[in-house]
């Protein structure tokens, strides 16, 4: 029963200023399976409806889970051939008509590593204790030099990565091509997302007393007719649309519609569910709620 949780929840969102009208995010159940203690992205299924795929930071193996969008445990592959050094963002897509997951391993608290690695999987169905194997790797560094980010998401119409920052302030936002290659590849930065609402001076003078980082993102997804887009920072779900012309940097600049999570500070996993409208976020503590948004309801902006 999480009915106290769900209550501080409701509050906190209604309160915060900014909020978009008839939008709140409501629990719908909690993570099953105690080994998913520091989940950090999620993804929908290609393969199957109602499926959804979840991974740990790093500390917890080179897992990746199977759940349904009330967090129920489903199934889990051990995927071979890969190195979880601080995996912090997941994404689905389908690519020559086959579906992959994309594990992305771009977590680096002290922008200390030259290199970092996207690892890419065919999805395999949904099974207790699999195995699976990456069928390729992309090794790529910043050409600014070495960056912590946590959000990253696949815009398959143009067979990149997006790579979203998350200490720099405004967040700066790279691509990486989807190619299979050997050679260590060298991301594009594409500029600085300004939609996001920046810290005041206060905010970041206090936040290492307080640990709130509030306007730091730490998880993206692309829906998957990719025309729409979320951003998920400690505080608050950003939703963007794009024109089918419309490249997605000047889209996520346009002002999207917010709604805050309230006091559902260790948020770090969203992603669409099967419809582009649903959108559900997670965190990282042990049997963390499961959030659902419906952008549907939203009545405004």
């Amino acid at each position: 029963m999480r009915r106290p949780f769900l209550i501080l929840l409701l509050v906190s969102a209604c309160s915060d200023a900014g909020q978009a009208p008839g939008l709140m995010p409501v629990v719908i159940g909690k993570l099953e399976n105690p080994v998913i203690r520091e989940a950090s992205g999620l993804a929908r299924s290609q393969r199957q409806d109602n499926v959804l795929w979840i991974i740990n930071d790093n500390g917890a193996g080179e897992w990746v889970h199977a759940i349904n969008p009330r967090g129920k445990r489903l199934g889990e592959f051990d995927l071979k051939k890969s190195d979880n050094k601080d995996w912090e963002d997941l994404a689905s897509f389908r690519l020559d008509d086959k579906p992959y997951l994309l594990v992305a391993d771009i977590g680096d608290n002290d922008a200390r590593h030259k290199t970092r690695t996207l690892y890419i999987v065919e999805e395999p169905g949904v099974e207790k204790k699999e195995k699976a194997t990456v069928d390729w790797r992309i090794d790529f560094r910043y050409p600014d030099g070495p960056r912590d980010a946590e959000a990253a998401a696949v815009d398959i119409e143009n067979r990149r990565a997006l790579v979203l920052t998350k200490r720099n302030i405004p967040p700066a936002l790279y691509e990486v091509p989807l190619l299979r290659q050997k050679k260590k590849a060298t991301a594009k930065w594409l500029g600085t997302i300004t939609s996001l609402p920046a810290p005041s001076r206060q905010d970041v003078e206090f936040a290492p007393k307080t640990n709130d980082w509030h306007w730091q993102p730490v998880g993206m997804d692309i829906s998957a007719d990719n025309l729409a887009a979320v951003i998920l920072t400690y505080r608050a779900v950003y939703y963007y649309t794009r024109q089918p012309d419309q490249d997605w940097f000047d889209a996520l600049n346009t002002r999207p519609r917010r709604v805050s999570i309230g006091n559902f500070r260790n948020a770090e996993a969203i992603a669409f569910g099967d419809e582009r409208n649903r959108v559900i976020v997670t965190g990282e503590n042990k049997h963390s709620a499961v959030l659902l948004i419906d952008f549907s309801e939203d009545s405004a902006e």
